[in-house]
């Protein structure tokens, strides 16, 4: 672990949305045994991982963006709050352009700007939108350890990768098996399944990148991903979990999830 402590915040945050990465590909690989999942398994993972980004928006991100912004002696809520509906805007306005259609969905209803993709594409934009908040939040989080707050330090952004890490494996699964069972080949299955997670490394270096550079905005920019995060889980993984009559199990998923990020984060951050 002394090595990785010892890495710039971009290079951490390339590691550790890596290994998110490789948890959705791992997810993605299940597609090489199985040829169906059963619903109820999908949709409480689903709620897991409902679960384990509402958990990470609090206790990873709106929490240390609060206790900044009071440090720094501004209105403790006042940023934490614009950079919150600013990361739920910027994902509506991305849902509305991106072209994608989600699980369950014919392709007549997909959303975004009309266009002639294939459906196992539309199916792959869909996960990796919210992908990119997955990996903004844990580029964000290390640049914040880097900036010395002693409210996000690296176990804590390292407990967050773990956490997304956790929940990607689940929804990598979620992707190459119901293409699979649409008549796509294995291999491009799990193709396009690993390809939803790669978005992350991207978003998580840039994350790094902007806060370490201008550290001023590291409030704005945890509880940007934040919000983006929380309007996925709303917009997206709970109506998808719910969507199948499976309320109770989606909704224990979702219980599961929060408690195993909330534990990840307050006894390893």
């Amino acid at each position: 672990m002394m090595w990785f402590s010892g890495l710039n915040p971009m290079a951490q945050a390339l590691a550790a949305t890596c290994f998110t990465w490789f948890m959705t590909a791992a997810g993605a690989a299940l597609v090489f045994f199985f040829k169906t999942i059963h619903r109820k398994v999908l949709d409480s993972m689903l709620g897991f991982a409902a679960g384990v980004m509402i958990a990470a928006s609090f206790w990873s991100l709106l929490a240390p963006a609060i206790e900044m912004s009071e440090a720094a002696g501004q209105l403790p809520w006042l940023a934490p709050l614009i950079g919150f509906l600013l990361g739920g805007g910027f994902l509506k306005l991305a849902d509305s352009i991106l072209p994608h259609v989600h699980l369950g969905v014919s392709t007549e209803k997909a959303e975004g700007i009309k266009t002639h993709w294939k459906r196992s594409v539309l199916l792959v934009t869909a996960i990796t939108l919210h992908n990119i908040p997955e990996g903004l939040a844990v580029g964000v989080a290390f640049g914040a350890a880097a900036a010395g707050f002693p409210s996000a330090t690296v176990a804590g952004a390292a407990a967050l990768a773990v956490g997304i890490g956790l929940q990607n494996f689940p929804e990598g699964a979620a992707v190459s098996i119901p293409l699979r069972r649409e008549g796509v080949s294995r291999s491009k299955s799990f193709w396009y399944g690993q390809a939803s997670g790669l978005v992350e490394p991207i978003a998580g270096v840039l994350g790094a990148a902007a806060v370490w550079a201008m550290q001023p905005i590291l409030p704005y920019a945890l509880a940007f991903a934040a919000g983006a995060m929380i309007y996925v889980v709303v917009e997206e993984l709970i109506p998808e979990a719910q969507s199948s009559g499976n309320s109770d199990i989606a909704t224990i998923g979702t219980m599961l999830g929060f408690a195993v990020m909330m534990v990840l984060d307050v006894g390893l951050g």
